[in-house]
C-alpha cells in the first residue's frame, strides 16, 4: 500500500512539473476572477488576436479552466512576435450561464508585446458592472 501511494504522488508531482513547465513556456497566459464572489470564472470563452495591418487576425482560443485560468493561450511551440494582441473574455456568455445579467457581453484588452519579457499574464477582474485587467507575471 506504502509503495503504491509513493508511487502515485510520484505520478502526480511529475505531471504536476510538467504542467508547470508547459505553461512557463508558453508566452501568454489569462486569468478571471469573478469580483462579485470573488471566486475564479471558469468556463469563460477566451479569443487571441493579432494585429496585421488594420486587421485582427484570430490566432487562438481557449477557455478558462476551474481555476479561472487559460495557462497556455498563444499556439504551442511558438514565439510571441513583438507586436499588438487583443486578448477578448465572452463574458456575456459565462453571464447568461450564470444568470447574470452585465453591461459587458466581452471584454477586449489591447496590450503590445515589446520582447522586454518572455511570458505575458493578462488577468481579468470582472463584475456585471465593471472590470479591470493589468499586466501580471
Amino acid at each position: 500500500m506504502f509503495k503504491t501511494k509513493m508511487l502515485l504522488t510520484g505520478l502526480l508531482l511529475n505531471t504536476a512539473i510538467s504542467a508547470c513547465a508547459f505553461a512557463a513556456s508558453n508566452p501568454l497566459s489569462v486569468h478571471v476572477l469573478n469580483l462579485q464572489n470573488g471566486l475564479p470564472s471558469a468556463g469563460v470563452n477566451v479569443i487571441l488576436e493579432k494585429q496585421e495591418g488594420e486587421k485582427w487576425v484570430q490566432i487562438s482560443n481557449g477557455m478558462t479552466n476551474e481555476q479561472g485560468r487559460i495557462s497556455a493561450l498563444y499556439p504551442t511551440e511558438s514565439t510571441m512576435d513583438k507586436g499588438s494582441y487583443r486578448v477578448t473574455f465572452k463574458t456575456g456568455e459565462w453571464f447568461d450561464k450564470h444568470n447574470t445579467p452585465t453591461f459587458f457581453p466581452e471584454i477586449p484588452v489591447i496590450f503590445k508585446a515589446d520582447g522586454s519579457v518572455p511570458h505575458y499574464h493578462i488577468p481579468l477582474l470582472v463584475s456585471p458592472y465593471g472590470f479591470s485587467s493589468y499586466r501580471g507575471n
